[in-house]
């Protein structure tokens, strides 16, 4: 399973987050995840950032199918680079090829994308699926994963006018499609994604069963109680980060995401919204 982090804040360099803390997404999840039990996430990386968060600038992303561990330039990007707003990701196939055009994150005009979790039984759904994407976007698949089909097709239901609508009625139509197959669980996601305004994240599933999501605490409040960690000093008030598991252990830095919830982090107050899946009218 997948592990991803995603930042909105002032401007640092990915590096603080990715390779720095105590149990680092590319240092320290990629080989040993301590929340999902295979633990190895070597299968593929990639970062995407927004030069400043104002939607107007089209992200740029870096994406490698070797292990986190085992690039070099991945690690000297992260150094040079500073961004308000962006997501890594690291990942561990379900069974998709290893290959440069299956990691994340995928991107279309301003958006980028992420997600940890499957498609149960992918093959058997996988050619419906594909017919509901929009044709005017279909050049943009490059890759065979479920990851990139869920973006596509929440592209096609109008993730850029209305991004958690159009969130809902993807996972609606997943499941759907996946109960009329027999599928009892079709979908499992956490995700991430961002059209460099705002960070959206959504942790769902079909079943009981949900993958893990995190949400920093404030700033503020983390510096009232570890006044002594340096760390915290780093940050501009207002700064998230949100993780598919804990970068560090101190107690209270880190607030678990309910399931079947959406949170939208932005320049205001976070949103915590309930995420609903439903069919689209039309497909």
């Amino acid at each position: 399973m997948c592990r991803w982090v995603g930042y909105y804040g002032a401007a640092i360099r990915p590096e603080e987050l990715v390779y720095e803390p105590e149990h680092s997404l590319f240092r320290h999840q990629s080989r040993a995840s301590k929340l999902y039990e295979g633990g190895l996430n070597g299968d593929g990386l990639g970062v995407g950032w927004y030069a400043r968060h104002d939607g107007t600038h089209k992200p740029g992303i870096y994406r490698n199918a070797a292990p986190a561990w085992a690039d070099r330039n991945l690690q000297e990007l992260c150094h040079h680079i500073e961004s308000e707003l962006f997501i890594a990701h690291i990942r561990a196939t379900t069974g998709t090829s290893v290959q440069q055009t299956n990691c994340h994150p995928f991107r279309y005009g301003r958006w980028i994308f992420v997600h940890n979790g499957f498609l149960d039984e992918y093959e058997r759904v996988r050619r419906e699926l594909l017919l509901a994407v929009s044709p005017s976007l279909f050049d943009n698949i490059q890759g065979s994963t479920d990851s990139e089909l869920l973006f596509h097709l929440a592209l096609s239901f109008g993730l850029e006018q209305e991004p958690l609508p159009a969130l809902e009625r993807m996972a609606g139509y997943v499941e759907a499609t996946g109960h009329k197959h027999g599928i009892a669980e079709p979908l499992q996601m956490t995700l991430g994604l961002s059209d460099g305004e705002r960070l959206y994240a959504v942790r769902y599933a079909s079943g009981t069963k949900v993958n893990s999501l995190f949400v920093s605490e404030d700033v503020d409040a983390i510096r009232q109680l570890y006044p002594q960690v340096e760390r915290s000093y780093h940050f501009a008030p207002g700064a998230r980060a949100v993780v598919s598991e804990p970068l560090g252990s101190l107690e209270g830095t880190w607030r678990e995401v309910p399931v079947s919830t959406a949170l939208v982090v932005g320049s205001g107050k976070d949103e915590v919204l309930s995420f609903k899946p439903r069919v689209p009218a039309r497909v």
